[in-house]
């Protein structure tokens, strides 16, 4: 049975959580994964949806913050010059991406048959982390049916640790994979909800800093950092694209509170987006109205991206159980740790 930070005494600041502390108390948001467990292939594909409907047609916010580019991800470029989301996110690992560049473009072309004739082509979103020391990733085991059962598969219940992307990732040493938290706030008297899910990969063996100050450390020896983080945000709250960029770029921080610095060869990225505002593709309008946050209020919404990401990375290691993967690497479990030290 899975474990989470919280059953442990560990809580990661101090605002309140959403009703299932996961990245789906925003409302709308989808989370769905498959699994790929064969052999020394321990590997496998997350999809997030912001909401359920026709994302092409109904396009929400986005913005992406790069902490260090050792990463192969795509659609980045163009989330960040136009601002918006048009297809799932879908996570996997590093020679996945393409097989699930490609799910999002046929999934989309076969809602959307006017992409790329009557009307624009269509921007998939990928990002991806090396799990080669638990996985064989030369086999190239991830296809685009893997990307299509993940897309099925979501719901508002999100299971963590071992699954989809995150099978065969690692973190601080321990075994790492999927985690998810979210916070929720009150503005001009409304409920909104800010949730992270990472795919976590990444930070040396003995770095771990937990938020009461033990550094656990899982016995292996340290190496220079090269492993990647992926961590994906999502609100309801309305806001520009400006604003929802810099309470992206928060996730950093709440990734440095866990001792994490970006190593020269770790691939550390986050992607947010914002449900709270929508685009029409076919909008006829020449304006549109937009309803964005005070940014005298913004402190609040940096706060829950940073408390989230630093939560939502100890549970997944938490959730994680040890695993013996390729060429027999093991990597323990910190649910494991924190039971023998508790």
């Amino acid at each position: 049975m899975s474990m989470f930070a919280r059953e442990f005494g560990i809580v990661c600041g101090t605002l309140p959580t959403g009703a299932d502390n996961a990245i789906t108390d925003v409302p709308g948001a989808l989370v769905g994964h498959h699994t790929i467990r064969d052999g020394e292939i321990n590997t496998g594909v997350t999809a997030i949806l912001p909401h359920g409907g026709n994302l092409y047609r109904s396009k929400v916010l986005a913005a992406s913050e790069v902490f260090n580019g050792f990463g192969k991800s795509t659609g980045l470029v163009q989330v960040d010059e136009l601002g918006t989301l048009e297809t799932p996110i879908l996570l996997t690992n590093t020679f996945g991406v393409g097989a699930c560049a490609n799910a999002l473009i046929r999934a989309a072309i076969a809602a959307n048959p006017d992409i790329g004739r009557e009307t624009a082509t269509v921007n998939p979103v990928v990002c991806e982390c090396n799990d080669g020391a638990l996985s064989d990733i030369q086999a190239m085991a991830v296809g685009e049916e893997h990307a299509r059962m993940a897309l099925a598969a979501a719901s508002a219940e999100v299971a963590e640790g071992n699954v989809g992307a995150g099978t065969g990732m690692s973190c601080f040493g321990f075994k790492g994979g999927i985690g998810t938290a979210s916070r929720r706030l009150t503005l001009d008297g409304g409920t909104f909800h800010l949730g992270v899910l990472v795919l976590s990969n990444f930070g040396r063996a003995g770095d771990l800093v937990l938020p009461d100050g033990r550094r656990p450390h899982p016995k292996a020896t340290a190496a220079a950092e090269k492993g990647s983080v992926i961590a994906v945000l999502a609100t309801d709250i309305p806001m520009e694209h400006r604003q929802l960029r810099r309470v992206t770029r928060r996730c950093g921080a709440g990734l440095a509170r866990l001792g994490a610095y970006w190593g020269h060869g770790s691939g550390d990225i986050a992607i947010g987006f914002s449900t709270g505002v929508r685009f029409d593709h076919d909008e006829p309008n020449d304006f549109v109205t937009m309803k964005v946050l005070n940014e005298n209020r913004i402190d609040s919404v940096f706060r829950a991206a940073t408390e989230a990401t630093q939560e939502a990375v100890l549970n997944s290691m938490c959730a994680a159980e040890a695993m013996r993967g390729r060429d027999r690497r093991l990597r323990p479990s910190l649910a494991d740790w924190l039971r023998a030290n508790g």
